[in-house]
């Protein structure tokens, strides 16, 4: 399918909407490029703007950071004197897909699925509120982390504040210092955004991005650049008005060029870390440094009343600094086996990521032969604190067990496949998952983690380090860690919430099986609603339980290959499609009884297999 214009032939081809879902006839909704200034996609109801894709930047439309390669489609976008248009391409013939405006107003990709007969939602154009056009007005940003949403950035502010406290934001920010040519105006670099409406900019292929900041210092009243194809860094997009529907990503957005007043180029909102460590690792992550008279202060001295937990790392302290903000504070203990490596893995790796289903990292400590890492507070504490606690676990009925497997797997997909690179957690277990006010998951501690570029998705190491009953068969054994590996913890984590019980330690008195072993047996008996919890006995809803033990089984497979991968973990949890039938895990054997008791007492025991390299937390 070709989306776009033939300029020969004068054909323009976009989609319009239903009146309904049962009346075909035209209705108010069309999706459509507009060629003015550099060309983007916008959905228009009637004529008012609602949506824009923002342009394409050699990747993907700058305002869709969801776009990117997958096993189902491919996608592209040509521009030339002839035609401009986009156009996708399914992998699998056999796959039957379509995209539709629907008579609402939603851009969707729909699946169509032969056992149920009926379309799936793939994925929607839209996302969230930042995506409706021009929410926070000229000059103003757009964060969905954010509550409010709209903001202004450094060297801007409100153009009337008593309308932003009525969460009025349509004239959106102005400049505190007005530019001036004469006296050395600057360009502040601004991330992970999308670009903003191109209808009224310039723009030439052929420029890189040093010829385009000159073309831009020539006119004052250029306002902002950027680069046009972000695979090549080449081509020059200048901006000579106001700011308009700009929004931020956690990943995928792209880099701006913002003009600013001299004077406001001195000013920083927070202190970077920007220096080289005596082991040679260089850090630049633009990171808030706390003092530690700060951390101290807010913690009671790191006194025991405030102490959380503790982990391999070290202790984990609640605080709460001068303005109120509740934090957590990790501090490193000299006696940990880990130390500068660990921190330093843990910043590179989340220091710019963001996700709901993710801690957020807020800064961290380097005084004095400290490392401590500052986290956002999560009142809930541990998900092991609920499910694994006989009182506790009677709070967390099925609906939130459901949710809670559900963020994981989505936190997971983002470190799988939408972060800035793939990330391999390799330490996913249930005190790693904390729970924020509303018991929403985030996965935390990427101490172990590590990064892949490319097209890489497993490593090897000769040092294992992980958590008995959470890693897979073949990392434990070979020190082959990859995503497949995260998805074994996954299904782990899975069969622990649905149970109640953990896999390390887990007793029954027909068996020496532990909780893989036990959930397979079942499985196979077709008896797997007996691995329920009894505490959510009337909270469950069968059909979601039945499917939640069938993909914890799969993602707990033997072999890595035979795994699902967490795009279609996800996609099993939220939809109907058939599941194929899982096969005996790894690590589901019966442990030998102990020594001197003779199988028939139906007493577990300990698994006494030694394991080369092998560090568990």
């Amino acid at each position: 399918m070709k989306f776009g214009k033939d300029f020969v032939r004068g054909i323009d081809k976009y989609l319009t909407s239903w009146k309904s879902v049962d009346d075909p006839s035209i209705g108010e909704y069309t999706n459509r490029f507009d060629y003015n200034g550099y060309p983007q996609v916008f959905l228009r109801k009637g004529s008012e703007v609602k949506h824009r894709s923002g342009p394409w930047n050699g990747l993907r439309f700058s305002g869709m950071p969801n776009l990117k390669p997958n096993d189902i489609y491919t996608f592209g976008f040509e521009f030339n004197e002839k035609e401009i248009y986009y156009k996708y391409e399914l992998f699998n013939k056999s796959v039957v897909s379509r995209m539709i405006l629907t008579p609402a107003g939603l851009i969707q990709r729909l699946i169509w699925v032969e056992r149920t007969k009926e379309w799936v939602v793939y994925v929607t154009g839209q996302m969230d509120d930042c995506d409706r056009y021009g929410l926070c007005g000229p000059n103003g940003i757009c964060n969905i982390n954010n509550s409010p949403a709209c903001g202004c950035w450094n060297g801007f502010e409100p153009k009337f504040s008593e309308e932003w406290g009525r969460a009025d934001w349509s004239n959106g920010c102005t400049r505190r210092v007005e530019l001036n040519c004469s006296r050395g105006d600057g360009f502040v670099k601004h991330s992970n955004v999308k670009l903003p409406d191109t209808r009224k900019t310039w723009f030439n292929v052929s420029m890189n991005l040093e010829e385009c900041e000159k073309e831009c210092r020539k006119s004052c009243n250029c306002t902002a650049y950027a680069n046009l194809d972000v695979m090549t860094g080449t081509g020059c997009l200048i901006w000579s008005e106001d700011l308009v529907d700009i929004r931020t990503y956690a990943e995928n957005g792209q880099d701006i060029y913002v003009r600013m007043a001299a004077a406001e180029l001195c000013k920083s909102q927070f202190h970077p870390i920007s220096s080289t460590w005596q082991n040679g690792w260089e850090a630049d992550w633009e990171l808030p440094l706390f003092d530690f008279n700060t951390l101290a202060n807010a913690t009671n001295n790191f006194s025991h009343s405030c102490k959380l937990g503790e982990g391999g790392y070290g202790a984990v302290y609640k605080g709460m600094l001068e303005d109120g903000k509740e934090i957590a504070v990790k501090r490193h203990s000299r006696e940990s086996n880990q130390g500068l490596d660990e921190f330093m893995n843990e910043v590179q790796c989340i220091a710019k990521l963001q996700h709901r289903n993710l801690v957020k990292l807020l800064g961290c400590c380097i005084e004095e032969g400290e490392r401590m890492l500052i986290y956002e507070y999560m009142p809930n504490l541990s998900l092991n604190y609920f499910i694994f606690d006989e009182g506790k676990r009677k709070s967390l009925d099925w609906s939130n067990r459901y949710s809670i497997i559900i963020g994981i797997a989505r936190g997971l997909l983002y470190l799988h496949q939408d972060s800035r690179l793939r990330i391999i957690h390799r330490d996913l277990k249930a005190s790693n998952i904390l729970l924020d006010k509303d018991m929403n998951p985030r996965i935390s501690d990427f101490g172990l983690a590590r990064s892949m570029e490319g097209s890489i998705t497993k490593g090897n190491t000769r040092r294992v380090m992980g958590t008995y009953g959470y890693m897979a068969p073949e990392y434990t054994i070979d020190g082959i860690y990859s995503i497949k590996s995260d998805v074994f913890s996954f299904g782990v984590l899975v069969l622990e919430i649905v149970s109640g019980k953990k896999n390390r330690g887990f007793h029954h008195t027909d068996h020496d099986l532990n909780l893989l072993g036990h959930a397979w047996r079942l499985y196979q008996e077709g008896k797997q609603l007996e691995l329920i919890d009894g505490t959510i006995k009337d909270s469950y809803v069968q059909s979601q339980v039945n499917r939640a033990i069938h993909i914890g089984l799969l993602c707990v497979q033997k072999y890595p290959e035979v795994r699902p991968d967490m795009p279609m973990v996800v996609l099993m949890l939220a939809s109907e499609i058939p599941l194929p039938e899982p096969v005996e895990p790894g690590f589901f054997t019966e442990r030998k009884p102990h020594e001197g008791k003779s199988p028939s007492t139906n007493q577990s025991s300990y698994n006494h297999i030694s394991i080369t390299y092998v560090q568990p937390r």
